[in-house]
């Protein structure tokens, strides 16, 4: 259900040298987008560059790290100096938590940069990219969240917690971004087969991944702004009926639904 064409829009994709970014890069590439890849390793980066481009996209590599301000804020500038405005952000660069333990047996350092990869990583492209958005009056932000978000899991705290936070941004920051035009989306891939997953023990034996292309067709699909009327709502791309959410829309706005809230334990719930 495209709903705009992407040809000539700009979009900055987070964690693009690999995994589920890098084929979200290479799928935007295909739908003439150009492209700002941003990530750790510039050899990767530059290896999904070569896929865009063969796309006939415009692109350029940026080696950043997500949770340094100043080096987000170099990251951005070079991509909008040599590609123009950013019209799509794709916040996908995340860690999780290295092994399955309890919170008392975790290493602090560790966990603490799962949650500063996993939530200041996100800020720090959204302070930085933002403003242009704000003043255009039009963008859109992808935020690559995670069923984790909404379930406690006592073995992966770092993980659950940050992208827990994450949605409660997307969700503080919804009203004040719709007054300027601008839509943010969390969306959940689902357990899809990458470095990252492949190397956590509740997946070691799975046997149906979910669809990484699948994934690349509903980010496509939202810069094309088939799900902005969804602003500031959770999206499992792996579970969720596509089709029946945008039909929904008004109505999961009017209920308050696909967001994190504090569930009532009586009618005159104070805190209801």
């Amino acid at each position: 259900m495209p709903t705009g064409s992407l040809t000539g829009q700009v979009a900055l994709v987070t964690g693009a040298g690999r995994g589920i970014g890098r084929e979200i890069a290479i799928g935007l590439a295909a739908e003439g987008m150009s492209v700002g890849l941003v990530g750790r390793t510039h050899g990767t980066l530059t290896d999904t560059l070569k896929e865009c481009v063969r796309h006939g996209s415009r692109g350029v590599a940026v080696t950043a790290d997500v949770t340094r301000p100043g080096s987000v804020r170099e990251a951005v500038r070079l991509v909008e100096r040599d590609l123009g405005p950013v019209a799509l952000l794709v916040n996908n660069a995340g860690q999780v938590d290295r092994t399955e333990v309890p919170i008392w047996e975790t290493d602090p350092n560790q966990w603490w940069q799962v949650v500063e990869t996993n939530l200041r990583g996100p800020y720090n492209l959204l302070r930085c990219v933002l403003p242009g958005m704000v003043e255009r009056r039009r963008g859109r932000v992808v935020n690559l969240n995670s069923g984790f978000a909404l379930r406690p899991d006592g073995h992966y705290t770092a993980y659950a917690t940050s992208k827990g936070a994450l949605f409660k941004l997307s969700d503080n920051m919804a009203d004040s971004l719709a007054e300027h035009g601008v839509v943010v989306l969390d969306i959940s891939p689902g357990a899809v087969a990458t470095d990252m997953t492949a190397g956590m023990p509740m997946f070691r034996d799975m046997k149906a991944w979910g669809s990484i292309p699948y994934m690349v067709a509903v980010t496509v699909d939202a810069a094309r702004g088939r799900f902005d009327a969804l602003h500031g709502r959770f999206i499992h791309a792996g579970r969720d009926d596509l089709e029946e959410l945008v039909r929904r829309a008004q109505e999961i706005r009017g209920t308050d639904a696909r967001t994190l809230r504090l569930r009532p334990y009586k009618d005159d719930d104070p805190m209801a």
